[in-house]
């Protein structure tokens, strides 16, 4: 190997690790625990805000502070850590339940379990509707992107290097897990698809998403983005089947249930997660000392 391909093998190395230290690689194991995360965001973003009515307000509130306070710590981490990564996710996750709901809905019996006049202290609910509240977001959405391209940051996850396109990143992964939830929140209640034909719509959009990863003109970074989405209402119709009544077309689960199992198996995912970087650091540093 001569000395330039050595120095550009370095380099390379180098560049993983960086990279590496911040956000995970997209993995299936990466979908599955965010399909957890967001589930988890769903019924414990309910369980606050309506189970223990504190309401939406309230709630939005204090969710939105624990986003702040995870993302510092992600922010500040040198390197990939599951736990704190996760951890954000599932923060916007129980944020964007609340925020959705906040804009899309009110104080009117629809929205409220028989017997409650209202949510806590605060302003019930702007009550925009799915299709208004939808439309904010998208457009909201849009304008990060927009702002985004502009600085000249990459889309690609695994490429982001910078404090301000993580910055970026969160603010659209904050942002679209909200709209997912809006998203989720019609398909479930508005649609006539029910609980369970919400999802299974929203897999059969993921099954072809997966299907034009193989397709070359497609970019895959855009695919990311719309799945990443996609994986919220996903994530908000399974956390509703899981907790609304049976007469609604739910399991009954309750939503204090449902959360402690589903922060149960996400724990698990994460341990995993923070056992195969361990190791995936290691055979680096094998690596990197071969070529030393």
């Amino acid at each position: 190997m001569g000395q330039s391909e050595f120095l550009t093998a370095v380099d390379a190395a180098s560049e993983r690790r960086y990279v590496m230290k911040k956000l995970p690689e997209v993995t299936l194991a990466f979908w599955i625990m965010k399909i957890a995360a967001t589930t988890l965001g769903e019924t414990a973003g309910d369980l606050f805000s309506q189970t223990l009515r504190l309401g939406y307000f309230l709630t939005t509130i204090a969710l939105f502070l624990v986003f702040v306070l995870t993302l510092v710590v992600q922010l500040r981490s040198k390197r990939y850590n599951p736990f704190f990564y996760w951890t954000v996710i599932l923060s916007t996750s129980m944020a964007g339940t609340t925020m959705s709901d906040f804009m899309n809905r009110d104080a009117s019996a629809e929205y409220l379990t028989a017997g409650t006049t209202s949510l806590g202290w605060g302003p019930q609910g702007l009550g925009l509707g799915y299709p208004a509240g939808a439309a904010i977001l998208i457009s909201l959405l849009i304008a990060i992107f927009i702002v985004w391209k502009l600085t000249g940051q990459t889309f690609a996850i695994r490429d982001i290097v910078t404090f301000r396109g993580e910055a970026l990143f969160w603010s659209a992964i904050l942002v679209s897990n909200t709209l997912g939830t809006s998203m989720g929140d019609f398909l479930s209640d508005s649609s006539g698809l029910g609980y369970a034909g919400g999802a299974l719509l929203v897999t059969a959009l993921l099954v072809v998403l997966a299907a034009l990863m193989r397709v070359p003109a497609v970019p895959n970074v855009a695919l990311f983005w719309i799945a990443f989405v996609l994986t919220r209402p996903l994530g908000a119709t399974a956390g509703d089947f899981l907790t609304k009544p049976a007469a609604k077309g739910g399991l009954d689960l309750g939503t204090p249930g449902s959360s402690v199992v589903l922060l149960v198996i996400l724990l698990g995912l994460m341990a995993y997660a923070h056992a195969q970087e361990r190791k995936n650091t290691a055979q680096q540093g094998e690596r990197d000392a071969q070529l030393s």
